[in-house]
């Protein structure tokens, strides 16, 4: 039914400017609340995947519905209602150096309205989830490069999107603080029942984590894996996570996110 489908593509086709087809005649539903890697060859089209269910780049045929609503003649306003509801991280963070981890995690809350008050807490409560609360003050420059990709997941989590978009976010990361990684975008998407797809080049990845796959190639779009909307829980001797246990955590952290939204 539609009501459960977070995202719906017909027969789209995209393409850039004297450029021939980079996705041709694709079609799928995505349910809410589901998990798939994406994967692909480098310039196979994922990006241009994501940048289309984010509404950067327009499909030149076909039509795309992202909660039920067709977004093919959407005005800016309406795009920019429909971001609101979504996140996207990036692998090289797209952090604002001139900005401290803290105003660089505000600043999504920010462009919505939020109370500034209840902003301090928000983030403060994410910056600890992440595992950097004591860097709220810090120019991300200073970090690592895996701090730094945490600061742009907790950028995304603020905001609580029903669709989180990652675009090969563990590329740059060791197998640690990718796992790691992969922890805090599992608890996101079973505690906050968040839709995610994340662009991957590594089969070591997929091979562990059990998440149906998104296929792109030749233009085409194909799926492997069961696409249910909770996925296979990742084997307990992957795991890497170092602080308190990310389930009973992150439900908190839910709870008090509604809380600090209600005061």
């Amino acid at each position: 039914m539609e009501e459960k489908t977070a995202i719906s593509f017909a027969n789209v086709s995209a393409k850039y400017d004297g450029t021939p087809d980079i996705l041709t005649d694709v079609s799928f539903n995505i349910s809410n609340g589901a998990f798939y890697f994406l994967s692909g060859a480098s310039g196979a089209g994922k990006t241009t995947l994501l940048r289309l269910i984010y509404q950067l780049h327009k499909p030149s045929t076909g039509q795309i519905k992202l909660f039920g609503h067709v977004t093919n003649n959407m005005t800016r306003d309406e795009i920019t209602a429909l971001r609101h509801k979504m996140a996207i991280v990036f692998q090289e963070y797209s952090l604002l150096s001139h900005l401290s981890v803290f105003d660089n995690v505000a600043l999504p809350l920010r462009v919505r309205g939020v109370p500034e008050h209840k902003i301090k807490k928000l983030v403060a409560k994410v910056l600890d989830w992440v595992g950097l609360g004591k860097y709220a003050d810090a120019n991300p420059k200073s970090l690592s490069g895996g701090q730094q990709q945490r600061v742009s997941v907790a950028r995304a989590i603020i905001v609580q999107p029903t669709i989180l978009l990652a675009d090969e976010p563990t590329g740059n990361l060791d197998d640690e603080n990718a796992s790691r990684l992969m922890e805090l975008f599992i608890q996101m998407n079973k505690m906050f029942g968040t839709t995610i797809i994340l662009a991957t080049h590594s089969k070591k990845l997929m091979d562990t984590y059990k998440f149906p796959v998104i296929h792109v190639e030749n233009h085409r779009v194909g799926f492997t894996g069961k696409s249910a909307a909770t996925p296979q829980p990742e084997p307990e001797s992957k795991k890497v996570w170092r602080g308190p246990k990310p389930q009973s955590y992150f439900a908190e952290l839910s709870k008090q996110f509604d809380e600090i939204g209600n005061a």
